[in-house]
């Protein structure tokens, strides 16, 4: 049985849904930690209806933080938990993007996925295996996990962005261009990149910029 996810919402500008931007937050926080980022892009997405859910599991010692799935070497769980967790998570996520479709009354190609970190590893995970394409993915500050499977596994393939800090010492820098060539080998025909300079674990303007100018691309109409 899925669980219900929680989620924190802004509505279009315009007052009119056409399009829905879902934020996917990292390890430790919460849908509210990305929700606020829909304030400086809804000026230029007016139309756009933007959903920040919580990830199903609480942190114990962290009361108002949230996991998509335990992480060994930050608290001590083991593989097999992770592995389970992310499986859990996953389901979770597909029921909530699938419900969250229907009660808005739009399509896979008016949804964006927005992620960081552990969110870009589950947006990187779901989306490429859902049956319909959403319009695309934005990938912050994450990794591509089992990118050996993705090529054999991938059933949609939508535009992605990822972005990334060179400073980064939670996420390696390097995930990216890992990511990309996992993404492009799978046949993946518009990955973008882009890299923040002097930019550790976190979202830059130069970033934000970026992913601003790829949503209005993708599902500005």
């Amino acid at each position: 049985m899925t669980r219900v996810l929680n989620a924190g919402r802004k509505a279009p500008v315009s007052g009119s849904t056409r399009s829905v931007v879902v934020f996917l937050h990292g390890y430790g926080a919460n849908g509210a930690d990305l929700l606020g980022l829909a304030d400086p892009l809804g000026e230029h997405l007016p139309d756009t209806l933007f959903v920040a859910p919580d990830a199903p599991e609480t942190i114990p010692g962290m009361p108002h933080g949230f996991q998509w799935f335990p992480i060994p070497w930050l608290d001590g769980s083991s593989e097999e938990e992770a592995a389970r967790g992310m499986s859990s998570a996953i389901d979770d996520l597909n029921a909530f993007l699938d419900a969250l479709m229907v009660d808005e009354d739009v399509l896979p190609e008016q949804v964006a996925l927005f992620g960081f970190s552990q969110g870009t590893m589950m947006s990187l995970h779901v989306a490429p295996r859902r049956e319909d394409p959403v319009a695309g993915l934005v990938a912050f500050s994450g990794r591509l996990l089992n990118p050996e499977l993705l090529q054999d596994e991938v059933v949609s393939r939508m535009p992605v962005l990822l972005v990334h800090g060179d400073a980064d010492d939670m996420v390696p820098p390097q995930s990216l261009p890992e990511a990309a060539e996992a993404l492009e080998q799978a046949g993946f025909q518009d990955v973008y990149a882009h890299i923040m300079k002097g930019t550790g674990h976190g979202i830059a303007p130069d970033g934000l910029s970026v992913a601003l100018a790829f949503l209005r691309d993708k599902i500005g109409f």
